[in-house]
């Protein structure tokens, strides 16, 4: 089976859309695709170990990861997961290292779960947006009920049994203008690392509009400046946050860990319970359609030259004003499902524009007092 000359990483939805919450912003409530139409949304046993024989043997190593997504993936049960990981062991060779990262809402996480989340060394993504009454205001249960006691009963938990833990906090309309707050809050709960997510849902289709739920720009970038210098006075060598990482990762000449700050795309695809493989998690549309993993394999999906163009449109599309920019290298352009906006050339620019230049800016001196170290 051939093997993929880059390291990637695949976005895996083992149960589909399925959800127990109805968070408003959630991208699969506006969604009118087929998956859908199916109830009880799972992997199948034989697509599953298919998937995970041809993952293993397509990726170069010697760090194999798996990140599984949803949806919420944690409804197929802790059963599903420990078959997930006889099937590693079972087509794991020897001199490689897996890995398995689980994104939930933490609402089910429970002992048993923690029990084998820490014996399979398991990361865990939380889902988290602040104090209660700015995280509840979007993340609500199906009756449109708080859920943010069950979220952190399922944090405190993983705690507990020292379970490494991030937080995806989706910066939105509402938290976007209590930065302090709500850093201050993962501060109290000890929060080791925190990815801001800003929230961009687009308006009326091939428009310039987004949704009131969207962050602004210039907001984000007000509220990333603040938490940085929060975090630069306080808490170096105590919380990790992903933008900040990114930002510094420019001073040692470090590629982007984060793929929306990478010159290209195409690392990081999108597998469906059923099979069906897409570019990319944001990208869930039928011409972003790679095909399937029961009529090809997932290394000539990901080498396809399909993929190749999807992930070499981000850089070609990038507009003049782009090209010209000072915080190029850090920034690339942004995530191309955001770029909204039209620029002087025609081409497409990215809504969060205003919003990165400032905080790329602003952390600019840190990032070169960082250079400057790693200089001497």
């Amino acid at each position: 089976m051939a093997q993929i000359a880059f390291p990637f990483q695949v976005f895996v939805k083992p149960a589909g859309n399925r959800c127990h919450l109805s968070c408003d912003y959630c991208y699969y409530a506006g969604y009118k695709g087929p998956y859908l139409e199916i109830r009880h949304q799972h992997m199948a046993p034989e697509l599953l170990e298919r998937y995970i024989q041809q993952h293993i043997a397509a990726h170069p190593g010697p760090v194999v990861p798996f990140s599984w997504h949803g949806g919420e993936p944690t409804l197929l049960g802790v059963d599903f997961f420990r078959t997930v990981v006889a099937l590693q062991k079972k087509y794991g060779p020897s001199g490689i290292r897996i890995t398995n990262g689980i994104q939930t809402n933490g609402t089910l996480i429970d002992h048993d779960w923690c029990t084998f989340l820490k014996k399979h060394h398991f990361t865990v993504g939380i889902s988290l947006d602040g104090p209660a009454e700015i995280h509840d205001h979007y993340r609500k249960t199906v009756h449109g009920n708080s859920t943010f006691e069950q979220v952190m009963r399922g944090y405190f938990l993983l705690q507990r049994y020292h379970i490494p833990v991030d937080i995806l906090c989706v910066v939105n309309d509402l938290n976007v203008m209590y930065p302090l707050q709500v850093y201050q809050f993962f501060r109290e709960i000890r929060a080791a690392y925190i990815g801001f997510l800003p929230l961009v849902e687009p308006g009326e289709p091939g428009g310039e509009t987004v949704s009131v739920r969207s962050v602004g720009a210039e907001e984000l970038g007000a509220f990333l400046c603040l938490i940085f210098d929060q975090w630069q006075t306080h808490d170096i060598g105590k919380i990790r946050i992903q933008i900040f990482e990114e930002a510094a990762s420019t001073a040692f000449g470090l590629d982007h860990a984060l793929c929306i700050f990478r010159e290209t795309c195409g690392e990081i695809p999108m597998i469906e319970h059923n099979g069906d493989v897409y570019s990319c998690d944001h990208f869930f549309k039928p011409e972003n359609k790679l095909g399937n993993l029961m009529q090809a394999s997932l290394a000539e999906l990901i080498a396809s030259s399909g993929q190749m163009r999807f992930g070499a449109g981000k850089k070609a599309s990038l507009p003049l004003q782009c090209r010209k920019c000072t915080v190029l290298n850090m920034c690339n352009g942004g995530c191309p499902k955001d770029r909204l906006l039209t620029s002087s050339d025609g081409r497409k620019l990215n809504y969060l524009c205003d919003g990165y230049t400032l905080f790329f800016n602003h952390c600019k001196p840190f990032v070169k007092e960082l250079s400057t170290r790693s200089a001497r």
